[in-house]
């Protein structure tokens, strides 16, 4: 078989979820070496050493263009070229008009919904005016739509009201580097570098909506208020001034205070930082999948959850959940857990048995089944 992957965005130096999800998938791929040939179709950009070209994997850049033109018009006109058998577009949009079957990654449908939680930044509402408008005509031309959940897989079925084996859930790995770290002088050196507390709360969040930071402000001013906040908060690479409107909003500036910004991290020195952390927190209100969840409990660091969408399949039984429309709920699991040794070593400990549940060999290996099943059709 002769299958194209289009990963437009994995050569960019700041990668994010679905530019990690394609390029471990390629790379499980490139291990496996089950004698099919791989064309990935990729913009140039800063980090090209990402994925090295391999005797199963060639590595085609596509020059860059605006995402729809890319899309729209370079890269099916790549992969007419290219000659394959088959194109997977693995970020929930793909060519109206192509020349071969479509295998399609639909993520989530988040942007679909009546009262979408995913507006946020220009940038943002323009990806999500593009899917809205792409989605609902390429669901039909897909032989076989991927999504990482069994909570989105439903979603999509009742939204386009497909057939129960037209979508298939493939749930997302996790990186072998995650896992405890041990070293001390890898530990320091991340401690060092990112200014980070002797204890500290993590917290993954950016602008959009869903992520909740706003949620998580106001539960931190609660216990700041109570004179109950155990720690700082931990956040990586956030809009100060995003930041700032909310704390206003809440009525609590001072909250930002007992907050440290790292900045970008590069998804390898992630694990460092999860070591480092006393706990994680990701009460999002609504995800398809949420990998940092998988990478926290990989890592050996209790966590807090929501219990919406796709979270309490993911952590199951390995996290606190909470209701993360109220800040309250939130602000009650920090200090419930904090306080509660017994409770942090036992949801450590299931949630590493849990993490090993997410393969990216066994994401590759369900992938390549589709393929087959495509093409023999």
């Amino acid at each position: 078989m002769k299958i194209g992957i289009e990963a437009q965005r994995i050569f960019r130096k700041k990668k994010h979820g679905m530019d990690m999800v394609a390029l471990e998938l390629i790379k499980a791929l490139q291990r496996l070496n089950t004698g099919h040939e791989y064309v990935v179709f990729v913009k140039p950009d800063e980090d090209a050493q990402c994925l090295q070209a391999s005797s199963n994997v060639k590595i085609v850049e596509v020059k860059s263009a605006p995402y729809p033109i890319w899309e729209q018009y370079l890269l099916p006109k790549a992969a007419a070229k290219e000659k394959v058998q088959l194109l997977h577009c693995t970020s929930n949009t793909a060519p109206l008009f192509l020349s071969m079957p479509l295998v399609l990654t639909l993520h989530d449908i988040i942007y679909l919904e009546k009262i979408s939680l995913s507006q946020g930044t220009a940038y943002q509402k323009f990806g999500n005016i593009y899917r809205k408008l792409n989605v609902p005509r390429i669901v039909p031309n897909a032989k076989k739509i991927l999504t990482v959940s069994d909570f989105e897989k439903e979603r999509i079925q009742n939204y386009f009201n497909l057939k129960q084996d037209q979508v298939v859930t493939a749930y997302n790995g996790v990186g072998a580097h995650f896992k405890r770290v041990l070293d001390q002088t890898e530990l320091n050196a991340a401690r060092n570098k990112y200014k980070l507390p002797e204890k500290f709360i993590f917290f993954l969040g950016n602008t959009d909506p869903k992520k909740n930071v706003k949620g998580v402000l106001q539960a931190l001013s609660i216990l700041r208020k109570n004179n109950a906040l155990p720690a700082p908060l931990v956040m990586l690479d956030i809009n100060k001034d995003y930041l700032g409107a909310l704390s206003s909003d809440i009525g609590d500036t001072e909250i930002l205070n007992h907050i440290q910004f790292t900045g970008y991290v590069p998804n390898h020195e992630l694990p460092a930082i999860y070591s480092l952390a006393s706990l994680f927190l990701y009460p999002s209100l609504r995800e398809s999948f949420g990998i940092p969840l998988v990478e926290a409990m990989a890592c050996g660091v209790p966590l807090i959850t929501s219990n919406t969408s796709s979270m309490p399949e993911i952590a199951q039984d390995a996290a606190l959940i909470i209701d993360p429309f109220k800040p309250e709920t939130i602000a009650t699991a920090i200090q419930e857990l904090w306080q509660d040794a017994n409770l942090q070593q036992s949801l450590v400990a299931k949630g590493i048995m849990r993490a090993k549940y997410f393969s990216w060999d066994a994401n590759a290996l369900l992938t390549e089944k589709i393929y087959k099943e495509v093409l023999e059709k």
